[in-house]
């Protein structure tokens, strides 16, 4: 199965999926128009994409509702301008669904985190379209890049 969630900059909300046994982790570009989207040119603002990350898990292994979870944890769910220093439209929340079961489990998820903070978040629910892997260089950047991946997350304010 997979799910697909913009989260702010995908090198940062990559690795913590791992850790609960998602198979694969993808960074990537979805939501806009524009074909084979470069890196540059989203982070730009230029194609209408936002910065994604494609998650293939065993449901039942790892269920969607855990992945919510890690999600909403990650993120800050009441800024729709982008998430911590990363501003722009294509850094804004949102989860893409892949079918039926997806919508209604994000869209409680959603209605349960309004009702508790008693405000609206910013996070868009949006049908699946299309997922554009992003370059190589942007895969585990984590792994590939230890120090500047620590830099971003002290910077960024999620650490």
């Amino acid at each position: 199965m997979k799910a697909y969630f913009a989260g702010g900059c995908f090198w940062c909300v990559t690795p913590i999926y791992q850790l609960y046994g998602v198979e694969k982790v993808r960074c990537g570009y979805s939501g806009g128009e524009e074909e084979n989207p470069s890196y540059q040119d989203v982070k730009a603002q230029k194609t209408g994409h936002r910065e994604t990350i494609m998650l293939e898990y065993d449901p039942e292994k790892v269920p969607f509702d855990l992945l919510l979870e890690i999600y909403f944890e990650n993120i800050d769910p009441y800024d729709g301008e982008g998430q911590f220093i990363d501003r722009g439209f294509s850094y804004s929340p949102a989860i893409f669904y892949v079918n039926e079961e997806q919508k209604e489990k994000a869209q409680a998820a959603i209605r349960k985190i309004e009702e508790k903070s008693g405000k609206k978040t910013a996070v868009k629910l949006l049908p699946f379209s299309t997922f554009y892997e992003a370059e190589e260089e942007h895969q585990d950047y984590y792994l590939k890049h230890p120090e500047k991946f620590e830099e971003e997350l002290v910077k960024s304010g999620r650490k």
